[in-house]
């Protein structure tokens, strides 16, 4: 035991000296936290630029183009008489959308022609297009009603009869979970955890690959030969010092106000299975690829999708079925999908029994290849030493 303390301490020097480790291991997590904590600070898409061609320059449109810019999700930022100079200024502002108001509208509608209004969206972006889709449907449609609802009036129908007329029924949303739609609960927690398994993997890449190269391996190998004494000799340190990015992580939830529901045991367990799984795959890794370089090389192949991979963003379901397969063995993936039922619905460890039992699966598969691939470099670390004898 006195040598493991000696052997631990030792192993903490080594962390704290190699400044890629250090850079990696904590400067990330606080870097990207900030980063990504004020991109999605302002938690909504608002002010989203529109251009208005108003060809009819009649009281309607006017009515059109001040709803327009009076919803939050929506900014007229230009109003044209025509769209001759658009294509230039669609190259050099790209606008969201284009509302074309046409000529003569507001006599058509007095006269019962139906005449249109048309919407032309820049799909480029398409996140950005649905907001001002969805915004720019309700306007429109606001003031259609009205426009009807008020022509019936002047008929003589009562305001309130003319008003169920036109509304056959009625469509009630109610929002739950995050009734705000507020992207900033959406997108931060599983940024954090893409990051943390990002900086698990890259860091306990390095470990047994620099002790390859510096020959500290065969050091190690005159204490103990025994694999598991060697995984638990250079995993302690990292379950300490993950634990501090895990504290750091829930800062920065505070610190944006993030109101989730999750300082909890079933996202206690979970983290615990995403650190452990993660440490275990980067391990792996920096045994079976004894050089630093190429150890986070291979690492990143695994941790620059992940975060697309996990269904967080696209849903799992519309990608093809190996890519399925495949997205349920990055750690992530279940971690994200069992983060959001605890953050969101409140769930308790029976609501993400499945989660845990994958995460358990990949951190059992990963120990097994972890354990057999360091005997192997074990016997043949022993078999060189002995020949140099």
């Amino acid at each position: 035991m006195k040598i493991f303390i000696n052997l631990f301490k030792n192993e903490l020097k080594r962390i704290f000296k190699n400044d890629v480790v250090m850079a990696i291991f904590f400067g990330a997590p606080l870097a990207y936290g900030l980063l990504f904590g004020y991109v999605y600070k302002k938690a909504k898409v608002t002010d989203i630029p529109v251009v208005v061609i108003d060809e009819d320059a009649g009281i309607l449109s006017d009515k059109i183009i001040q709803a327009l810019d009076d919803t939050e999700g929506l900014k007229v930022v230009k109003v044209l008489p025509d769209a001759n100079t658009l294509d230039d200024l669609m190259k050099s502002k790209a606008y969201a959308a284009v509302i074309k108001i046409p000529k003569d509208f507001e006599k058509n509608i007095l006269q019962k022609n139906y005449p249109a209004i048309n919407v032309d969206l820049d799909m480029s972006n398409i996140l950005i297009a649905n907001f001002a889709s969805k915004n720019i449907q309700l306007v429109l449609q606001t003031l259609k009603a009205g426009i009807e609802i008020e022509a019936l009036n002047k008929k003589g129908m009562p305001k309130n009869i003319a008003q169920k007329q036109f509304e056959s029924f009625k469509t009630n949303y109610h929002k739950l979970y995050n009734p705000t739609s507020n992207y900033e609960y959406f997108m931060l927690p599983g940024l954090l955890g893409a990051i943390l398994q990002q900086v698990i993997f890259l860091a306990l890449a390095l470990v047994f690959a620099r002790d390859f190269e510096d020959g500290y391996f065969a050091e190690l190998l005159k204490v103990s030969k025994n694999p598991l004494y060697l995984i638990s000799l250079k995993a302690l340190p990292f379950i300490l010092l993950t634990l501090i990015n895990w504290a750091v992580l829930a800062a920065f939830l505070s610190f944006f106000q993030i109101d989730l529901k999750l300082f909890n045991l079933p996202m206690l367990v979970l983290a615990g299975l995403l650190s452990l799984s993660a440490m275990l795959i980067g391990m792996l890794f920096s045994v079976l690829i004894p050089n630093q370089l190429k150890a986070t090389e291979f690492l990143m192949v695994i941790s620059t999708p992940a975060f697309i991979l996990s269904g967080f963003t696209w849903p799992v379901m519309a990608m093809p079925g190996w890519i399925q397969q495949l997205s349920q063995w990055i750690p992530l993936t279940p971690f994200l999908s069992a983060a959001k039922k605890i953050a969101f619905y409140g769930g308790n460890l029976q609501h993400i029994l499945p989660e845990i039992k994958q995460l358990s699966l990949i951190t059992l598969i990963a120990f097994i290849l972890l354990v057999i691939s360091l005997k192997i470099k074990i016997y043949r670390q022993s078999k060189k030493t002995l020949h140099h004898v």
